[in-house]
C-alpha cells in the first residue's frame, strides 16, 4: 500500500508539471512589458528624435543656422569658424540611426504584423526623412546594410548618395501608396496630424519633391515632379505642412527656447548677412527675426572672430533672435508650405513642371509671411514689391534667396539649400579655421576604426573625410 501511495504521488506530480509547462508561455508574460509594442506608440520618440537633433542649438544652430549666416555667435564659436565638436558629429548619426531610422523600421515592422497600411506609410515616411537628412549632411553613408545587426551585420557598406537617394524615393513611392487606403493611426500618438493619414500622404509626396529638386542636377527628375504636381497631394496651405509644434514647457519645449531662455545661453544672436538682406529689401520679417539691440536697433554679428571683440559685438549691442523664435512652442519643421512652394517656382522656372513661377514664388512668400505672423497690410505691401525677373538666372537668384530667408531657425535645411544654390552670396567666417563654408560633416571618427573596410572605401569614392569635400548633388 505504501508503494501505490509513492506511485499515485509521483504520477500526479507528473501531470501538475506537464499540465503547467503546456500553458507556461501564457502564465509568463509580463502585461507591463509586453513583447511586441504597438506601431502608433513610436510616432511620438521618432519624431521628437528628428526634431529635437535638427533643431539643437549644438547641431541646428551652430553646424546649420550659423554656417547659412542666420545666426552668429558673440562667445563660444569654434562652430562657427568651422572647427565642429566631433562628439556632436558621433550624435547626429548615432541618434537619426538609432532614433530615427531604426524605429521607424521597428514601427514598420510592426505595422506589417498589424495589416496596417496607414502606419507602413507613416513609418517609411520618417525613414526616409531620417536617411535624406544623414545624405544630406554626410554624403556616401550606409543604406542597403544599415540597421541589420540581427542579420549579423555589424559593419555595413557605405552606399553611394545616389543609391541611397534612389532608395529614399523608392520608399516614398511605397509610403504614397499605403497612405490613405487602408488601417488607422492612432490621433493621440500622433504628434504630427493627429491621425489624418491624408496628411502623412501630402507629407510623403512633398518630401519627395524636395528630394527630387535636391537630385535635379544629377537626375532627370521632371516627369516625376510634373507627376507628384498632377496628383494633387503635395501641401496647399500651410496647415497641410509637416511640423512638430512643441509643448509650452521645459522638457517639451522647442530646443532653441530650452538652452537659450530656459538654459540662459545668450551666447546665439543674429548674423548681420540676414539682417542686411532684410533691410535692404524693407522685410517685414526683419522684427520678427531679431529683437533690438540695447541701443534699440538691429544689428547683427558677421561670422567669425577668433576672439570676438567685445567693443564691437557682445551680448548688449549685437540683436538677439526675436522672441517669436525663442517661444516654447515654436515648431520644428520637416518640410514647410513655404519650402515647398518656392521649390514648385524653381521646377517651374526651370521648365521641369507646369505652372506660373510668380505665382508659385509669391505663395511662397505669403506662406512665410503668415507663418510670421506679419500683418496684413504690412505683407500685402511686401508681396506686391516681389516679382520674378523674366530672366532664367536672375529668377533662380531671387527664388533661392527667399527661400533662404523663409528658412530662418531652421538651421540644417537652411544650410543645405545654400549648399545646393549657392544663393545668397555668403563671405566665410572671419579668422574662420576653413577659407570657404562647409559642404559637409566629416563621418564620426569611430567609423575609421570600428568600420575601417567600409569608411576606407567610403572615403576612396567621394573623396577626402572633410568638411570642404563636395557631396554627390553638389559637384
Amino acid at each position: 500500500m505504501k508503494h501505490l501511495k509513492i506511485i499515485t504521488f509521483l504520477l500526479f506530480g507528473l501531470l501538475v508539471s506537464v499540465s503547467c509547462d503546456s500553458n507556461f508561455d501564457e502564465i509568463n508574460q509580463d502585461p507591463n512589458n509586453p513583447t511586441a509594442v504597438p506601431a502608433d506608440l513610436l510616432i511620438p520618440g521618432v519624431i521628437r528624435s528628428a526634431q529635437n537633433n535638427s533643431y539643437s542649438t549644438f547641431i541646428g544652430g551652430d553646424m546649420g543656422a550659423c554656417w547659412s549666416q542666420h545666426f552668429a555667435k558673440v562667445q563660444y564659436n569654434d562652430e562657427e569658424r568651422y572647427t565642429p565638436r566631433q562628439n556632436v558629429i558621433t550624435s547626429v548619426w548615432n541618434n537619426f540611426y538609432e532614433d530615427v531610422i531604426s524605429d521607424a523600421n521597428a514601427m514598420y515592422i510592426n505595422a506589417e504584423s498589424e495589416d496596417n497600411n496607414n502606419m507602413k506609410g507613416v513609418a517609411l515616411t520618417l525613414q526616409a526623412y531620417g536617411f535624406a537628412f544623414l545624405t544630406d549632411v554626410y554624403g556616401d553613408i550606409p543604406f542597403t546594410e544599415a540597421i541589420k545587426a540581427e542579420e549579423g551585420i555589424i559593419a555595413p557598406a557605405y552606399d553611394s548618395q545616389e543609391t541611397v537617394y534612389k532608395g529614399i524615393l523608392s520608399m516614398l513611392d511605397n509610403a504614397i501608396a499605403l497612405l490613405n487606403t487602408s488601417g488607422s493611426i492612432d490621433a493621440t500618438n500622433d504628434i504630427l496630424y493627429g491621425g489624418d493619414a491624408s496628411l502623412w500622404k501630402k507629407f510623403a509626396s512633398s518630401l519627395k519633391f524636395r528630394v527630387l529638386m535636391r537630385a535635379s542636377d544629377k537626375m532627370n527628375v521632371a516627369s516625376q515632379l510634373q507627376a507628384l504636381v498632377s496628383a494633387g497631394n503635395l501641401f496647399n496651405t500651410n496647415d497641410d505642412e509637416a511640423k512638430l509644434v512643441y509643448l509650452g514647457a521645459d522638457p517639451s519645449a522647442n530646443p532653441l527656447y530650452e538652452t537659450i531662455v530656459f538654459g540662459t545661453r545668450g551666447e546665439w544672436k543674429i548674423n548681420s548677412a540676414i539682417v542686411e538682406i532684410l533691410q535692404n529689401s524693407g522685410d517685414p520679417r526683419l522684427s520678427v527675426y531679431a529683437g533690438e539691440n540695447a541701443d534699440g536697433e538691429f544689428r547683427g554679428k558677421p561670422s567669425g572672430y577668433t576672439d570676438v571683440p567685445n567693443d564691437d559685438y557682445n551680448y548688449e549691442n549685437v540683436s538677439p533672435l526675436g522672441e517669436f523664435y525663442l517661444r516654447p512652442e515654436l515648431p520644428g519643421f520637416f518640410i514647410s508650405n513655404s519650402e515647398l512652394k518656392f521649390l514648385m517656382a524653381e521646377a517651374a522656372t526651370k521648365g521641369y513642371i507646369s505652372g506660373n513661377a510668380n505665382n508659385y514664388f509669391k505663395e511662397a512668400i505669403a506662406a512665410s509671411l503668415e507663418f510670421n505672423e506679419v500683418p496684413a497690410a504690412e505683407s500685402t505691401s511686401f508681396l506686391d514689391s516681389q516679382i520674378l525677373n523674366p530672366e532664367k538666372s536672375a529668377a533662380l537668384k531671387q527664388i533661392a534667396t527667399q527661400n533662404w530667408v523663409a528658412l530662418f531657425s531652421q538651421g540644417v535645411e537652411s544650410w543645405t539649400e545654400w549648399r545646393r544654390t549657392g544663393y545668397p552670396e555668403l563671405t566665410p567666417a572671419i579668422e574662420g579655421a576653413l577659407k570657404e563654408i562647409p559642404s559637409r560633416y566629416n563621418y564620426p571618427t569611430t567609423e575609421s576604426s570600428v568600420n575601417k573596410a567600409n569608411y576606407d572605401a567610403a572615403v576612396a569614392s567621394q573623396g577626402p573625410d572633410l568638411l570642404t569635400t563636395p557631396i554627390w548633388w553638389m559637384n
